[in-house]
């Protein structure tokens, strides 16, 4: 076993594997931009019904989070990917061929949505945090960069494909590459054995920052306020980025942006995001982590209500830059707080059903930003709900604790009541 010393330590590895794993499903399901007018087309679907679609999507994908998590608890990483696997490509093969509204709604809006939860964030979160105790924020923002590496790079990449050869042809490229790269990391890099202390072992000055178990249920832990503030920030996020994920390139394209400029504004965000989150991997195990995320969700508020604003590509570039300094810290944030608040064995349980949180906010704002701007002929109305819900989950983060109190339970493996 690969510790410390000269050699690098064996959870880097783990992270980067994992990072290149979201970087793909983020890219799929967050790219969702470039596909949305030729599928209409070809399908003669209507933007509502399209947004319908996408809407039950996320509600499945979200679904899919906590399945995800629970599948964790009983068998293996390398099991919830390897099934993930077979599920997305098995479901791009039944998308392509998809000639009606109900069979799209099944194989691309069901069974690719529950495909791509298994190879989420969720599923691959717990086993970085298991391997990493002193530097868990920093490993879960680099694992958070490889989601804005899928929104920077895929979008635009996607959008060329589309143009190159069509989007059931992009999609069979996705489902090739998927298996070239999670096959062999599930197989070969995902392993489980973590030595003691993980990467403690490691710290070089300054006081070790020790793991905690507790001995409590999910149960116990969605009884707290907490919890609860956590949900409202995941929600946020989940309206704004599947909005934007959803409804940017659409929304800019119909402001007379060119769709290539359209996308590379989408995908600026990405790019300025892997950069900052490297930034923000760095302090966010020497600051509050609260503190961090309320920072987080009040400048992406900001960002998400100027994007609709914007009228020349100056200003798009601008804007997608600002928002991209923060639009990557709050997934990787709520995993490091609910690791903090309530310990590493109920992360991939807790995450699951906070994300589903955020994928019922996903839902809403996909919806919303189809049937608005149908309805009402314009995209200020789901692009202001989003920066307004971006600001109350600031406020809702400020106010998270920086430990919870469970007088009745034992911190296992320390011996002392808490």
């Amino acid at each position: 076993m690969i510790k410390s010393g000269r050699h690098t330590y064996y959870g880097w590895y783990i992270v980067a594997s994992a990072s290149v794993i979201v970087l793909l499903t983020m890219g799929l399901r967050m790219g969702i931009g470039p596909f949305v007018k030729p599928m209409m087309l070809d399908l003669a679907l209507s933007r509502t019904e399209f947004s319908l679609i996408v809407s039950i999507g996320m509600i499945v994908y979200g679904l899919g989070m906590p399945l995800a998590g629970s599948l964790l608890k009983r068998f293996s990483t390398r099991f919830v990917l390897l099934t993930g696997l077979l599920t997305v490509c098995a479901s791009i093969l039944w998308t392509i061929s998809s000639k009606g509204l109900v069979s799209f709604l099944l194989s691309f809006g069901i069974f690719l949505s529950l495909g791509l939860a298994f190879l989420s964030n969720i599923t691959l979160a717990p086993i970085v945090s298991n391997w990493f105790v002193q530097q868990r924020g920093k490993a879960l923002f680099y694992l958070s960069t490889g989601g804005m590496a899928g929104i920077a790079v895929m979008t635009p990449v996607e959008t060329l494909l589309i143009q190159l050869v069509g989007w059931q042809q992009t999609l069979l490229i996705f489902a090739g590459v998927f298996i070239c790269v999670v096959l062999p990391s599930s197989i070969f890099v995902m392993r489980e054995d973590v030595p003691e202390g993980a990467d403690g072992a490691t710290a070089r000055g300054g006081k070790i920052r020790q793991d905690i178990q507790l001995d409590i249920s999910w149960k116990d832990a969605v009884k707290t306020r907490a919890y609860w503030q956590i949900v409202i920030g995941m929600f946020a996020c989940g309206f704004g980025m599947n909005l934007i994920g959803s409804h940017g390139v659409p929304m800019l394209m119909d402001h007379q942006f060119e769709p290539m400029t359209s996308s590379f504004g989408i995908g600026v965000i990405g790019v300025v995001a892997i950069f900052s989150t490297l930034f923000l991997g760095s302090i966010s195990d020497r600051y509050p982590r609260k503190n961090i995320l309320f920072l987080i969700y009040f400048v992406r508020g900001m960002g998400i209500l100027g994007l609709v604003l914007v009228v020349t590509p100056w200003q798009l570039y601008l804007v997608a830059a600002t928002g991209g300094l923060v639009w990557a810290g709050s997934i990787a944030m709520t995993s490091a707080i609910l690791s903090d608040l309530y310990g590493v064995r109920l992360l991939g349980i807790l995450n699951g059903w906070a994300f589903f949180g955020h994928q019922i906010g996903g839902a809403i704002g996909s919806f919303i930003g189809g049937w608005g701007y149908e309805t009402f002929g314009t995209h200020v109305l789901a692009f202001g709900l989003a920066a307004f819900i971006s600001l109350i989950a600031s406020v809702a983060s400020y106010y998270l604790p920086e430990k919870i109190s469970f007088p009745k339970y034992i911190e296992i493996g320390h011996g002392r009541s808490l």
